[in-house]
């Protein structure tokens, strides 16, 4: 009895759902994780190396969008913990609804609908990290051209390289916010971990943001698959109910007959 328990209990789990839910917690963490941190160490640098401060008053600047950016963080971070534990009950519903179509689970037409606006809420969501994976990817890449300098720096005895960060849109034009490699602030800053450190943990938001993606395909895969299996188990069921009842007609006309003949016999 335990043993076959739970046998039935782990046939009923949605492993298909499950994997993809833990990839989506791990790709969201890490990107949400990471990319806080990344966030912050920019802003030590800037403030640090780069000799930048905050505009004063209700100026928009390259700080309040660094701000901002972490306020979205907090909630995408909330709001796909929320979205993967509605995945998960929809897998497991749409897994008992298969295995126990007999049942006492009924498919309707709304769990029908329910699973068909989640293969588009999804596909939306894919869309929208594709986006995040994209915007991640900029930072990456200057963080690379600044790692790159440093190491030629090390290389080129008497090089002057220079990071302007005007020409990434950080600073407006008026604004000159440098760094060469004859200065000591840029010295500084190579040796220090905190631009390496920030650079990889760029990196592994990218990572996170990837992964994912790949969760979203995932479950776009799932999702479509459980429809298509709802969708035919509604026709079967249809088909069992029509069946029946024709088997009930029958046996009620062949029940009728019989009493028919028995009468006129009598």
């Amino acid at each position: 009895g335990c043993f076959e328990c739970c046998i039935k209990c782990l046939g009923g789990i949605p492993y298909a759902s499950l994997i993809a839910t833990i990839l989506l917690y791990a790709g969201v963490a890490l990107f949400c994780g990471c990319g806080h941190e990344a966030l912050s160490g920019t802003v030590n640098i800037l403030q640090t190396y780069f000799e930048m401060t905050r505009a004063a008053g209700d100026v928009i600047d390259v700080f309040t969008m660094i701000d901002i950016f972490k306020y979205v963080i907090y909630g995408v971070a909330a709001a796909f913990f929320v979205y993967g534990i509605l995945l998960m009950v929809e897998g497991f519903f749409t897994t008992g609804a298969i295995k126990d179509l007999y049942g006492d689970f009924k498919i309707t037409t709304c769990g029908r609908c329910v699973s068909a606006w989640f293969i588009m809420l999804t596909y939306i969501f894919m869309l929208a990290w594709l986006g995040v994976t994209a915007f991640t990817s900029l930072p990456v890449y200057m963080y690379f051209n600044l790692w790159t300098i440093c190491q030629n720096a090390t290389v080129v005895d008497g090089a002057n390289l220079c990071l302007d960060l005007r020409q990434y849109g950080i600073v407006t034009i008026g604004e000159e916010k440098k760094v060469c490699t004859t200065s000591e602030s840029f010295i500084k800053m190579c040796d220090s971990n905190e631009l390496n450190m920030t650079f990889h943990l760029f990196i592994v938001a990218l990572a996170g943001a990837g992964a994912a993606v790949i969760a979203m395909v995932h479950y776009l895969m799932v999702l479509s698959a459980n429809w298509a299996y709802v969708k035919d188990a509604c026709r079967m069921q249809k088909y069992e109910d029509i069946k029946s009842k024709e088997e009930q007609e029958l046996h009620d006309i062949h029940s009728t007959r019989s009493k028919e003949r028995l009468n006129a016999y009598t």
